[in-house]
Protein backbone atom coordinates (compact mmCIF):
# COMPACT_ATOMS: atom_id res chain seq x y z
CA UNK A 1 0.00 0.00 0.00
CA UNK A 2 1.12 3.52 -0.67
CA UNK A 3 2.60 5.33 2.26
CA UNK A 4 4.25 8.58 3.22
CA UNK A 5 8.01 8.29 3.36
CA UNK A 6 7.83 10.14 6.65
CA UNK A 7 4.66 10.38 8.67
CA UNK A 8 4.81 13.38 10.93
CA UNK A 9 2.96 13.19 14.22
CA UNK A 10 1.96 16.77 14.89
CA UNK A 11 3.52 18.38 17.90
CA UNK A 12 0.05 19.19 19.13
CA UNK A 13 -0.67 15.50 19.65
CA UNK A 14 0.68 15.71 22.96
CA UNK A 15 -31.67 21.79 4.53
CA UNK A 16 -35.15 27.53 -0.95
CA UNK A 17 -37.15 24.22 -0.65
CA UNK A 18 -36.97 22.89 2.81
CA UNK A 19 -39.29 20.36 4.40
CA UNK A 20 -39.12 21.02 8.10
CA UNK A 21 -39.58 17.82 10.00
CA UNK A 22 -40.60 19.41 13.27
CA UNK A 23 -42.50 17.29 15.72
CA UNK A 24 -44.19 20.02 17.76
CA UNK A 25 -41.13 21.49 19.40
CA UNK A 26 -40.68 25.23 19.75
CA UNK A 27 -37.91 27.02 17.88
CA UNK A 28 -34.99 28.43 19.81
CA UNK A 29 -32.71 30.20 17.37
CA UNK A 30 -29.05 29.27 17.22
CA UNK A 31 -26.80 31.75 15.46
CA UNK A 32 -23.09 31.09 15.13
CA UNK A 33 -20.58 33.89 14.95
CA UNK A 34 -18.24 32.65 12.23
CA UNK A 35 -14.56 32.33 12.85
CA UNK A 36 -12.59 33.60 9.92
CA UNK A 37 -9.52 31.41 9.45
CA UNK A 38 -6.03 32.76 9.10
CA UNK A 39 -5.01 32.66 5.45
CA UNK A 40 -2.18 30.21 6.00
CA UNK A 41 -0.55 28.86 2.80
CA UNK A 42 -0.14 25.13 2.28
CA UNK A 43 3.31 23.61 2.56
CA UNK A 44 5.12 23.55 -0.80
CA UNK A 45 7.14 20.74 -2.30
CA UNK A 46 10.34 21.26 -4.25
CA UNK A 47 8.48 21.16 -7.58
CA UNK A 48 6.17 23.97 -6.48
CA UNK A 49 3.10 21.82 -5.88
CA UNK A 50 1.34 22.06 -2.55
CA UNK A 51 1.96 19.22 -0.15
CA UNK A 52 -0.69 17.52 1.90
CA UNK A 53 -0.89 18.73 5.51
CA UNK A 54 1.19 16.85 8.04
CA UNK A 55 -0.30 13.52 9.11
CA UNK A 56 -1.49 13.32 12.71
CA UNK A 57 -1.67 9.63 13.49
CA UNK A 58 -2.07 6.18 12.02
CA UNK A 59 -4.12 3.45 13.66
CA UNK A 60 -4.18 -0.20 12.63
CA UNK A 61 -7.02 -1.84 14.59
CA UNK A 62 -6.86 -5.10 12.64
CA UNK A 63 -3.61 -6.77 11.66
CA UNK A 64 -5.03 -9.21 9.09
CA UNK A 65 -7.08 -7.82 6.17
CA UNK A 66 -10.44 -9.46 5.46
CA UNK A 67 -9.98 -10.59 1.87
CA UNK A 68 -13.04 -11.41 -0.26
CA UNK A 69 -13.20 -14.44 -2.58
CA UNK A 70 -12.17 -12.27 -5.56
CA UNK A 71 -9.17 -10.90 -3.72
CA UNK A 72 -10.74 -7.56 -2.89
CA UNK A 73 -11.09 -5.79 0.45
CA UNK A 74 -14.39 -4.17 1.43
CA UNK A 75 -14.35 -1.24 3.82
CA UNK A 76 -17.43 0.19 5.54
CA UNK A 77 -17.08 3.85 6.52
CA UNK A 78 -19.61 5.79 8.59
CA UNK A 79 -20.01 9.57 8.85
CA UNK A 80 -22.23 11.59 11.17
CA UNK A 81 -22.64 15.30 11.78
CA UNK A 82 -21.89 17.74 14.56
CA UNK A 83 -21.01 16.39 17.95
CA UNK A 84 -21.29 19.41 20.24
CA UNK A 85 -21.20 18.28 23.84
CA UNK A 86 -20.48 20.24 26.97
CA UNK A 87 -21.65 23.58 28.29
CA UNK A 88 -21.84 27.10 26.92
CA UNK A 89 -19.19 29.12 28.73
CA UNK A 90 -21.28 32.27 28.21
CA UNK A 91 -24.03 30.86 30.46
CA UNK A 92 -23.43 30.95 34.20
CA UNK A 93 -26.12 28.47 35.27
CA UNK A 94 -26.28 24.72 34.86
CA UNK A 95 -26.24 24.02 31.15
CA UNK A 96 -28.81 21.92 29.29
CA UNK A 97 -26.13 19.30 28.66
CA UNK A 98 -25.10 19.15 32.31
CA UNK A 99 -28.75 18.74 33.36
CA UNK A 100 -29.20 15.83 30.96
CA UNK A 101 -25.89 14.33 32.00
CA UNK A 102 -27.08 14.30 35.61
CA UNK A 103 -30.28 12.51 34.52
CA UNK A 104 -28.04 9.94 32.83
CA UNK A 105 -26.06 9.08 35.99
CA UNK A 106 -23.25 11.39 34.92
CA UNK A 107 -22.14 8.89 32.29
CA UNK A 108 -21.20 10.87 29.18
CA UNK A 109 -21.44 7.68 27.11
CA UNK A 110 -25.22 8.17 27.17
CA UNK A 111 -25.08 10.20 23.95
CA UNK A 112 -24.18 7.08 21.95
CA UNK A 113 -26.40 4.51 23.64
CA UNK A 114 -28.79 4.18 20.65
CA UNK A 115 -26.10 4.25 17.96
CA UNK A 116 -23.09 2.48 19.47
CA UNK A 117 -23.89 -0.82 17.76
CA UNK A 118 -23.93 0.93 14.37
CA UNK A 119 -20.76 2.92 14.90
CA UNK A 120 -18.88 -0.06 16.31
CA UNK A 121 -19.64 -2.45 13.45
CA UNK A 122 -17.78 -0.64 10.66
CA UNK A 123 -14.15 -0.04 9.77
CA UNK A 124 -14.08 3.71 10.42
CA UNK A 125 -16.49 6.23 11.93
CA UNK A 126 -15.94 9.96 11.38
CA UNK A 127 -17.62 12.72 13.41
CA UNK A 128 -17.31 16.49 13.32
CA UNK A 129 -16.31 17.46 16.83
CA UNK A 130 -17.50 21.03 17.33
CA UNK A 131 -16.31 22.50 20.56
CA UNK A 132 -13.33 22.57 22.88
CA UNK A 133 -12.13 20.13 25.52
CA UNK A 134 -10.10 21.70 28.29
CA UNK A 135 -9.95 21.93 32.07
CA UNK A 136 -8.85 25.55 32.04
CA UNK A 137 -9.56 28.22 29.47
CA UNK A 138 -9.38 31.89 28.63
CA UNK A 139 -11.96 33.57 26.41
CA UNK A 140 -10.16 35.67 23.78
CA UNK A 141 -11.26 39.30 23.57
CA UNK A 142 -12.54 38.70 20.04
CA UNK A 143 -14.91 36.03 21.36
CA UNK A 144 -16.30 37.71 24.47
CA UNK A 145 -19.47 38.89 22.68
CA UNK A 146 -20.21 35.50 21.09
CA UNK A 147 -23.44 33.86 22.19
CA UNK A 148 -22.08 30.33 22.19
CA UNK A 149 -18.72 29.07 23.38
CA UNK A 150 -18.84 25.30 23.82
CA UNK A 151 -16.48 23.60 26.24
CA UNK A 152 -16.24 20.33 28.15
CA UNK A 153 -13.65 18.43 30.18
CA UNK A 154 -10.99 16.42 28.31
CA UNK A 155 -12.53 13.18 29.64
CA UNK A 156 -15.46 13.67 27.25
CA UNK A 157 -13.17 12.52 24.43
CA UNK A 158 -13.28 9.02 25.87
CA UNK A 159 -16.97 8.79 24.95
CA UNK A 160 -15.92 8.83 21.30
CA UNK A 161 -13.37 6.03 21.43
CA UNK A 162 -15.55 3.94 23.76
CA UNK A 163 -18.48 3.98 21.33
CA UNK A 164 -16.99 3.24 17.94
CA UNK A 165 -15.73 6.67 16.84
CA UNK A 166 -12.21 6.45 15.52
CA UNK A 167 -11.73 9.86 13.91
CA UNK A 168 -12.84 13.42 14.58
CA UNK A 169 -12.61 16.39 12.22
CA UNK A 170 -12.03 19.66 14.03
CA UNK A 171 -12.07 22.41 11.42
CA UNK A 172 -15.28 24.29 12.26
CA UNK A 173 -16.38 27.65 13.62
CA UNK A 174 -16.11 26.66 17.29
CA UNK A 175 -12.69 25.02 17.53
CA UNK A 176 -11.02 28.39 18.15
CA UNK A 177 -13.57 29.72 20.64
CA UNK A 178 -10.87 29.61 23.30
CA UNK A 179 -7.94 30.49 21.10
CA UNK A 180 -5.00 28.37 20.05
CA UNK A 181 -4.69 26.85 23.52
CA UNK A 182 -8.24 25.54 23.27
CA UNK A 183 -7.48 23.93 19.91
CA UNK A 184 -4.29 22.37 21.26
CA UNK A 185 -5.98 21.08 24.41
CA UNK A 186 -8.75 19.49 22.33
CA UNK A 187 -6.25 17.78 20.08
CA UNK A 188 -4.37 16.45 23.08
CA UNK A 189 -7.60 15.18 24.68
CA UNK A 190 -8.62 13.35 21.50
CA UNK A 191 -5.17 11.83 21.06
CA UNK A 192 -5.07 10.70 24.69
CA UNK A 193 -8.43 8.97 24.19
CA UNK A 194 -7.17 7.15 21.09
CA UNK A 195 -9.16 9.24 18.62
CA UNK A 196 -7.39 10.26 15.43
CA UNK A 197 -8.14 13.88 14.44
CA UNK A 198 -7.80 16.22 11.47
CA UNK A 199 -7.84 19.98 11.10
CA UNK A 200 -6.81 22.24 8.23
CA UNK A 201 -3.16 22.01 9.11
CA UNK A 202 -3.03 18.34 10.09
CA UNK A 203 -4.31 15.55 7.88
CA UNK A 204 -5.39 12.34 9.57
CA UNK A 205 -4.10 9.07 8.15
CA UNK A 206 -6.03 6.05 9.39
CA UNK A 207 -5.04 2.54 8.42
CA UNK A 208 -7.41 -0.42 8.56
CA UNK A 209 -7.54 -3.71 6.68
CA UNK A 210 -4.23 -2.77 5.08
CA UNK A 211 -5.81 0.31 3.45
CA UNK A 212 -4.55 3.81 4.20
CA UNK A 213 -7.28 6.46 4.45
CA UNK A 214 -6.37 10.15 4.41
CA UNK A 215 -8.93 12.52 5.94
CA UNK A 216 -8.66 16.26 5.34
CA UNK A 217 -10.74 18.86 7.20
CA UNK A 218 -11.61 22.45 6.17
CA UNK A 219 -14.05 25.23 7.03
CA UNK A 220 -15.10 27.54 4.21
CA UNK A 221 -17.37 30.58 4.85
CA UNK A 222 -15.54 33.55 3.18
CA UNK A 223 -12.48 31.47 2.49
CA UNK A 224 -13.45 29.99 -0.90
CA UNK A 225 -10.99 31.92 -3.07
CA UNK A 226 -8.10 30.35 -1.18
CA UNK A 227 -9.63 26.90 -0.75
CA UNK A 228 -10.47 26.58 -4.46
CA UNK A 229 -6.71 26.43 -5.03
CA UNK A 230 -5.43 24.98 -1.77
CA UNK A 231 -7.82 22.02 -1.41
CA UNK A 232 -7.29 20.42 -4.86
CA UNK A 233 -3.54 20.67 -4.39
CA UNK A 234 -3.60 19.07 -0.97
CA UNK A 235 -6.06 16.39 -2.08
CA UNK A 236 -3.86 15.43 -5.02
CA UNK A 237 -0.84 15.18 -2.73
CA UNK A 238 -2.76 13.05 -0.24
CA UNK A 239 -4.09 10.76 -2.98
CA UNK A 240 -0.57 10.16 -4.30
CA UNK A 241 0.37 8.60 -0.97
CA UNK A 242 -2.87 6.94 0.23
CA UNK A 243 -5.46 4.50 -1.04
CA UNK A 244 -8.53 6.57 -0.09
CA UNK A 245 -8.98 10.30 0.43
CA UNK A 246 -11.97 11.68 2.35
CA UNK A 247 -12.52 15.45 2.58
CA UNK A 248 -14.75 16.97 5.27
CA UNK A 249 -16.10 20.51 4.79
CA UNK A 250 -17.72 22.71 7.42
CA UNK A 251 -19.64 24.98 5.06
CA UNK A 252 -22.88 26.53 3.84
CA UNK A 253 -25.38 28.64 5.77
CA UNK A 254 -27.31 27.65 8.85
CA UNK A 255 -30.73 26.12 8.18
CA UNK A 256 -30.01 25.65 4.45
CA UNK A 257 -31.42 22.38 3.10
CA UNK A 258 -29.29 22.36 -0.05
CA UNK A 259 -25.82 23.54 -1.03
CA UNK A 260 -25.04 26.89 -2.63
CA UNK A 261 -23.02 27.44 -5.80
CA UNK A 262 -19.76 27.96 -3.90
CA UNK A 263 -20.13 24.62 -2.16
CA UNK A 264 -20.93 22.78 -5.36
CA UNK A 265 -18.01 24.29 -7.25
CA UNK A 266 -15.50 23.48 -4.51
CA UNK A 267 -16.91 19.97 -4.11
CA UNK A 268 -16.52 19.20 -7.81
CA UNK A 269 -12.96 20.55 -7.86
CA UNK A 270 -12.16 18.42 -4.85
CA UNK A 271 -13.44 15.25 -6.55
CA UNK A 272 -11.61 16.16 -9.76
CA UNK A 273 -8.41 16.39 -7.74
CA UNK A 274 -8.75 12.82 -6.50
CA UNK A 275 -11.02 12.80 -3.43
CA UNK A 276 -13.04 9.62 -3.05
CA UNK A 277 -15.72 10.98 -0.72
CA UNK A 278 -16.86 14.38 0.61
CA UNK A 279 -18.71 14.81 3.90
CA UNK A 280 -20.27 18.17 4.81
CA UNK A 281 -21.80 19.75 7.89
CA UNK A 282 -22.57 23.09 9.63
CA UNK A 283 -26.09 23.92 8.36
CA UNK A 284 -27.78 21.92 11.16
CA UNK A 285 -29.97 20.51 8.36
CA UNK A 286 -29.80 17.46 6.15
CA UNK A 287 -28.80 18.12 2.53
CA UNK A 288 -29.01 16.00 -0.63
CA UNK A 289 -26.22 13.79 -1.92
CA UNK A 290 -24.59 14.06 -5.33
CA UNK A 291 -22.76 11.36 -7.26
CA UNK A 292 -20.17 13.21 -9.31
CA UNK A 293 -17.68 11.33 -11.46
CA UNK A 294 -18.59 8.19 -9.55
CA UNK A 295 -17.88 9.69 -6.11
CA UNK A 296 -20.38 10.73 -3.46
CA UNK A 297 -20.71 14.27 -2.14
CA UNK A 298 -22.71 14.32 1.09
CA UNK A 299 -23.40 18.05 1.41
CA UNK A 300 -24.68 17.90 4.99
CA UNK A 301 -25.42 15.12 7.43
CA UNK A 302 -26.93 17.68 9.82
CA UNK A 303 -26.49 17.53 13.57
CA UNK A 304 -25.75 14.40 15.56
CA UNK A 305 -25.39 14.92 19.29
CA UNK A 306 -26.00 18.65 19.52
CA UNK A 307 -26.02 20.39 22.90
CA UNK A 308 -26.48 23.88 21.44
CA UNK A 309 -30.28 23.78 21.58
CA UNK A 310 -32.77 21.81 23.66
CA UNK A 311 -35.65 22.31 21.20
CA UNK A 312 -34.37 22.63 17.62
CA UNK A 313 -37.07 23.24 15.00
CA UNK A 314 -35.80 20.28 12.96
CA UNK A 315 -34.43 17.28 14.78
CA UNK A 316 -33.90 15.01 11.76
CA UNK A 317 -30.53 13.74 10.71
CA UNK A 318 -29.06 10.63 9.13
CA UNK A 319 -26.10 8.36 9.48
CA UNK A 320 -24.26 8.01 6.17
CA UNK A 321 -22.49 4.76 5.42
CA UNK A 322 -20.48 3.84 2.35
CA UNK A 323 -18.70 0.68 1.26
CA UNK A 324 -15.58 0.80 -0.83
CA UNK A 325 -14.46 -2.35 -2.64
CA UNK A 326 -10.73 -2.15 -3.26
CA UNK A 327 -8.66 -4.56 -5.31
CA UNK A 328 -4.99 -4.27 -6.14
CA UNK A 329 -4.94 -0.77 -4.69
CA UNK A 330 -7.79 0.48 -6.92
CA UNK A 331 -11.42 1.26 -6.02
CA UNK A 332 -13.57 -1.26 -7.89
CA UNK A 333 -16.93 -0.03 -6.62
CA UNK A 334 -18.61 2.05 -3.95
CA UNK A 335 -22.15 2.09 -2.62
CA UNK A 336 -23.98 3.84 0.19
CA UNK A 337 -26.96 3.67 2.48
CA UNK A 338 -28.48 6.08 5.00
CA UNK A 339 -29.94 5.46 8.44
CA UNK A 340 -32.53 8.23 9.10
CA UNK A 341 -32.46 9.38 12.72
CA UNK A 342 -33.69 11.95 15.20
CA UNK A 343 -30.96 13.77 17.12
CA UNK A 344 -32.87 12.93 20.31
CA UNK A 345 -34.52 9.87 21.80
CA UNK A 346 -37.38 12.22 22.82
CA UNK A 347 -39.90 13.89 20.53
CA UNK A 348 -40.61 16.93 22.73
CA UNK A 349 -37.05 18.01 23.54
CA UNK A 350 -33.46 17.30 22.65
CA UNK A 351 -31.75 14.90 25.05
CA UNK A 352 -28.63 14.67 22.82
CA UNK A 353 -29.12 10.92 22.16
CA UNK A 354 -29.23 10.32 18.38
CA UNK A 355 -31.83 7.62 17.69
CA UNK A 356 -32.66 5.82 14.41
CA UNK A 357 -36.20 6.35 13.22
CA UNK A 358 -38.41 3.27 13.16
CA UNK A 359 -41.70 4.77 11.91
CA UNK A 360 -42.06 4.55 8.13
CA UNK A 361 -43.51 8.08 7.92
CA UNK A 362 -40.47 9.64 9.57
CA UNK A 363 -38.04 7.62 7.48
CA UNK A 364 -39.87 8.58 4.28
CA UNK A 365 -39.89 12.24 5.30
CA UNK A 366 -36.11 12.25 5.50
CA UNK A 367 -35.82 10.65 2.07
CA UNK A 368 -38.44 12.96 0.56
CA UNK A 369 -36.68 16.00 1.95
CA UNK A 370 -33.39 15.10 0.33
CA UNK A 371 -34.98 14.05 -2.98
CA UNK A 372 -36.95 17.31 -3.23
CA UNK A 373 -34.01 19.48 -2.33
CA UNK A 374 -31.81 17.64 -4.81
CA UNK A 375 -34.00 18.47 -7.81
CA UNK A 376 -31.91 21.53 -8.64
CA UNK A 377 -28.60 19.65 -8.41
CA UNK A 378 -27.16 18.34 -11.66
CA UNK A 379 -25.66 15.23 -10.14
CA UNK A 380 -28.12 14.44 -7.33
CA UNK A 381 -28.64 10.77 -6.58
CA UNK A 382 -32.08 9.46 -7.52
CA UNK A 383 -32.60 7.24 -4.49
CA UNK A 384 -31.57 6.91 -0.87
CA UNK A 385 -31.22 3.21 -0.04
CA UNK A 386 -31.77 2.11 3.52
CA UNK A 387 -29.84 -1.11 3.14
CA UNK A 388 -26.91 -2.34 1.12
CA UNK A 389 -27.52 -3.28 -2.49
Amino acid sequence: MRRFALWMIAALLCLPLGLALAEGESDMSYSDLFHQPTDTPAPVLEDGAAAAPAATATVAPTATPRVEADGSIVLTITAVGDVTIGRNAQYSGTSIFEKELARQNNDVNFIFKNTKDILSSDDLTIVNFEGVLADEYTIPSSKKENSFLFIGPPSYAEALSANGVELATMENNHIDDFGSDGRKNTQEALSAAGVTWADEYNMAVYETQGISIAVLSYKTFDYYSTLNVKVPQEVAAAKAENDLVIVCFHWGAEKDYKPNSNQRALAHKTIDAGADLIIGHHSHRINPIEQYNGKYIVYSVGNFSFAGNNKPDDMSTFIFQTRFKIKNGEIVSNSFRIIPCRISSKTDYNDFIPTPYTAELQINNVIKTMLNNGKSLQYAVDSYPLDWE
